[in-house]
């Protein structure tokens, strides 16, 4: 069964889903292009070099053999998949959305057994309930953690202590931890050396082409020159820029929106240390560990986001085009101020940079807070597919669904 939105069961509801044959009635359009003997060819190519890139790679190369990836820039998960709050979810954050709060508590224990070695557990997680403009009461968060099956818990008065009751209207431990994207970085880096994967940087795949009935060709920019290669499948997991390849071939965008956003890296003082704090749910802050760094982010639901965009019908700019061209000014400032009223030790926290990145979510994800993955097979060309999620661990959502809906073939090597 594919797993359409709007369907019976709670996990086809957490997938956004174009239905194949809809979309290839409305937008293959082109006749196939004939390629050269010449022409390179791979089993898959993968447009992105994110964490999502990188997975999807090494899964691929495991069914199908030969596998492209190609990242524009020179580093790999050095964008989105870095300049986050590292935060491996555990469902606490969504409890206005059940179905991303469950599909965060189930896929929590599965991401830390497999990257254990990248991830930092040596912390009290702490999650407080603002007492005004907070869009869920105390007893409505605990209630909605006992649904999924979330260990929470009060905190203790070392803790309590810590908050400013006038705005808190409770505090809870929780079972949370954090990832160090360069550790992750260099985990799947090696896992790519035992499979079929080249990995191709600062080359940007421009545009992509049907050749045949089922196979397809991309046009590739890079220093050493311009380049076709001939591919039975492309996955597109460009987070911010899903849309930029494709518009560039003639498809129109996916809507999504875009926010420039800045997340603060400070040094904490001593006693938030051993602490990464949660006030929500509303215009409220995180102060987390941010391993890679040894600091802890600052982020701020009102200030965090600078400026926001759209991808949608009418003139297309790549995210990062538009992201190079703001100028950034930090609001440090203004997030440490208005998160002192509710953690006053936080004041005294002293800022040493920031992380300025585009985070791309699905315009419905404004009202209800999920964070479902977004999958478009088949998008306007055959074999020609969208993939892109929320957060690090909705990976697997994303392999599952690939997995139940399209047929890749036999497993190649040793899985």
């Amino acid at each position: 069964m594919i797993p359409i939105i709007g369907g019976s069961s709670q996990f086809s509801r957490f997938i956004l889903m174009v239905a194949p044959s809809i979309v290839r009635g409305m937008l293959f359009l082109k006749d196939p292009t004939p390629i050269s003997q010449s022409t390179p060819t791979c089993d898959a190519l993968v447009i992105g070099g994110g964490f999502y890139g990188l997975y999807l790679a090494e899964y691929l190369s495991r069914q199908l053999g030969h596998v492209v990836l190609c990242e524009q820039g020179s580093e790999l998960m050095r964008r989105a998949s870095y300049s986050n709050q590292a935060r491996v979810h555990n469902g606490y954050h969504y409890p206005r959305s059940i179905l991303t709060a469950l599909r965060s508590r189930v896929n929590f224990p599965r991401f830390i057994n497999e990257f254990s070695p990248a991830v930092e557990s040596g912390f009290e997680k702490i999650y407080a309930i603002g007492r005004r403009y907070s869009k869920v009461s105390a007893n409505q968060f605990h209630q909605c953690m006992r649904r999924i099956g979330a260990s929470v818990w009060p905190a203790d008065k070392q803790i309590r202590s810590l908050f400013d009751f006038s705005y808190i209207e409770d505090v809870f431990h929780v079972q949370e931890c954090a990832f160090n994207a360069d550790l992750i970085r260099a985990l799947m880096l090696d896992r790519l050396k035992q499979v079929d994967v080249e990995i191709r940087r600062e080359t940007k795949v421009s545009r992509i082409q049907q050749s045949s009935h089922d196979r397809l060709t991309a046009s590739l920019q890079s220093a050493s020159g311009d380049q076709t290669i001939e591919a039975g499948q492309v996955f597109c997991a460009g987070y911010a820029q899903l849309n930029s390849t494709g518009v560039a071939s003639g498809l129109p965008a996916v809507p999504l929106k875009h926010e420039l956003t800045e997340m603060a890296l400070v040094e904490v003082p001593p006693q938030l240390v051993s602490l990464g704090i949660t006030v929500m749910d509303g215009p409220f802050f995180s102060c987390m560990p941010f391993p890679a760094r040894k600091l802890h982010t600052l982020s701020h639901v009102r200030y965090t986001p600078h400026t926001h965009w759209y991808d949608g019908p009418g003139e297309y700019t790549p995210a990062y085009d538009r992201f190079n061209s703001i100028s950034k000014v930090s609001a440090f400032p203004l997030m440490m101020r208005d998160s002192a009223r509710y953690l006053p030790s936080i004041a005294d926290c002293r800022y040493r940079d920031s992380l300025w990145e585009v985070k791309t979510v699905m315009p419905r994800s404004e009202t209800d807070d999920s964070r479902p993955i977004l999958f478009k097979p088949h998008y306007g060309l055959r074999n020609y597919h969208l993939v892109m999620g929320g957060k690090i661990d909705n990976v697997y959502d994303v392999i599952d669904v690939i997995g139940q809906t399209l047929t890749l073939g036999g497993a190649h090597g040793e899985g």
